[in-house]
């Protein structure tokens, strides 16, 4: 598989809103795509920040101080996390505030800075909505998207429900149906990767035999034999 076809969406939860002013990152998550189709392949870390949290940020994020103590710092886990996310495009809600505590936890452990491409779906959001609201939930909630576990923010499950809305953003079930029909035109077996998930469409209304009696009759009045079909009924 070409690189170019890999996406890795990302969400990172921290201990506050700058890491110039000493936040850190404490969770993050990422999801993998191939050709905009989920693989199933996550990456998911927390992080202890060697800080405390402040009680603005656990009421976000509800991960606290004694949970955290026992987990990596920054430093044992940045190996595995540049491994999984290679050069792969990255795809993010508000990109600047994840790369900002990505690119400060790795100049803090010495490594250079993230050159990955970088897909931000807010401004995404905002071409193809102008005007609307383009927060995670709004989104969800404009593309039928079920966010109903979302009680808290966690790194992970933001980045599954980002896929979901990323997915929609660019083109919605008309990519998987693309995909889905380069798959038989190269002889792929039928489930030999994971399909985006579709929501079932409504089945249209049956018509009772009342119903359909009316309207045999009403075709009768109004064309008697005139009616075109009624020559192959038999």
């Amino acid at each position: 598989m070409q690189a170019s076809n890999r996406e890795i969406v990302l969400d990172t939860e921290t201990t506050g809103l700058s890491p110039r002013q000493g936040d850190r990152l404490v969770e993050i998550g990422c999801v993998e795509l191939i050709n905009h189709v989920p693989t199933g392949k996550n990456h998911h870390v927390y992080i202890n920040p060697e800080r405390d949290m402040p009680e603005e940020a656990f009421r976000v994020h509800g991960l606290s101080d004694e949970f955290l103590r026992d987990k990596p710092v920054f430093a044992d886990v940045v190996e595995d996390f540049i491994a999984f996310i290679g050069d792969a495009t990255l795809i993010i809600h508000n990109a600047p505030f994840d790369m900002g505590f990505l690119n400060a936890e790795l100049e803090w452990v010495q490594r250079p800075a993230l050159t990955n491409p970088v897909i931000d779906t807010v401004m995404l959001a905002r071409e193809k909505h102008p005007g609307a609201r383009v927060s995670l939930d709004a989104l969800c909630k404009h593309y039928g998207i079920d966010n109903s576990r979302r009680t808290l923010h966690g790194a992970l499950l933001d980045s599954e429900i980002l896929a979901e809305v990323y997915l929609e953003l660019i083109g919605g079930r008309q990519v998987a149906l693309a995909l889905s029909e380069e798959a038989r035109t190269y002889g792929a077996e039928p489930d030999a990767r994971p399909r985006a998930a579709q929501r079932p469409q409504p089945l249209p209304p049956r018509l009772t035999q009342a119903e359909l009696a009316a309207h045999a009759a009403f075709l009768e009045k109004e064309l008697g034999d005139k009616a075109i079909w009624t020559q192959y009924e038999s």
